[in-house]
């Protein structure tokens, strides 16, 4: 089975406004319209079993209206296997709560992202998010590293992600772009001796990209494998703004054996989510 662990949707009717704004924003072109339409067509071109979207409030008043569409959503979510997590916002007055109505949803896990809500991940007001979602059994996942579209932005370098996890008791906490993206040489030092997994979503060089050194070679992206061991990597495309097909294919190319492979194109992932 092939999970795509990190992916993200957009309402129809906003969809081409927010991908034509977030595109210019960052200086990056989108792979597919960002519907979920969309990330259907692309994941099963490319082979993917199941999707999981990662939505994420950028204001705290957002966070109920975004859970219940996604709740919503995972009603009918084995139709076309793709399932929703949560979002939550670091400003949410009633976060315990919210997490609690997560939880008692069934959704497996949320969605936050440092730089979108301008809060470290080491600040105290994730630091209890993260707790109560070990509490609960909810999976983090976390964008983590620097952040094209917020140049400078450093809340959730490698180091605060340390900071995180030695602070708060036993959670689920997944870094988005193998860790730390464009921070990729902090990563080994900071958290292979910690309990955070990895994802690989838009961290591998395109081959449109050869020879930027802001990505991640392929020699540098199986170094952290090995560092991490196989079994604590996702695989994460960041739909829609990679390939799936084109992940896959780069992936399956690497010097990995057939076994780590599996372990990070579901097998790991099929673990996390009980399936």
């Amino acid at each position: 089975m092939i999970i795509d662990f990190h992916t993200h949707t957009f309402p129809d009717q906003i969809a081409a406004s927010a991908i034509a704004r977030l595109s210019d924003k960052a200086n990056i072109p989108a792979y597919s319209s960002g519907t979920a339409g969309g990330l259907l067509l692309a994941e099963r071109a490319a082979g993917v079993d199941r999707s999981i979207i990662l939505p994420v409030a950028t204001k705290p008043e957002q966070v109920h209206h975004i859970n219940d569409a996604a709740a919503a959503h995972n009603e009918h979510a084995f139709v076309t296997n793709m399932f929703s997590f949560a979002c939550i916002h670091p400003d949410y007055v009633d976060w315990k709560q919210e997490l609690d109505r997560i939880a008692a949803r069934n959704m497996r896990g949320i969605k936050i992202h440092p730089a979108y809500q301008q809060t470290d991940l080491d600040d105290p007001k994730y630091l209890r998010i993260l707790e109560r979602a070990g509490e609960l059994g909810l999976i983090v996942v976390t964008h983590a590293g620097l952040d094209i579209g917020f140049p400078g932005c450093l809340c959730c370098t490698p180091e605060k992600a340390r900071n995180a996890l030695r602070r708060v008791g036993p959670v689920t906490l997944v870094l988005a772009h193998m860790g730390g993206w464009g921070c990729w040489d902090e990563v080994p030092e900071q958290l292979a001796d910690t309990s955070a997994l990895l994802d690989t979503s838009f961290s591998l060089c395109p081959a449109a990209a050869d020879g930027d050194s802001q990505w991640l070679s392929d020699e540098a992206f199986v170094d952290l494998v090995h560092a991490f061991g196989a079994e604590r990597i996702l695989f994460g495309t960041d739909s829609p703004w990679t390939d799936p097909q084109a992940e896959l294919r780069h992936i399956r190319a690497l010097p990995l054996s057939e076994e780590e492979k599996a372990a990070i194109l579901g097998g790991n992932a099929k673990r996390l989510l009980r399936i």
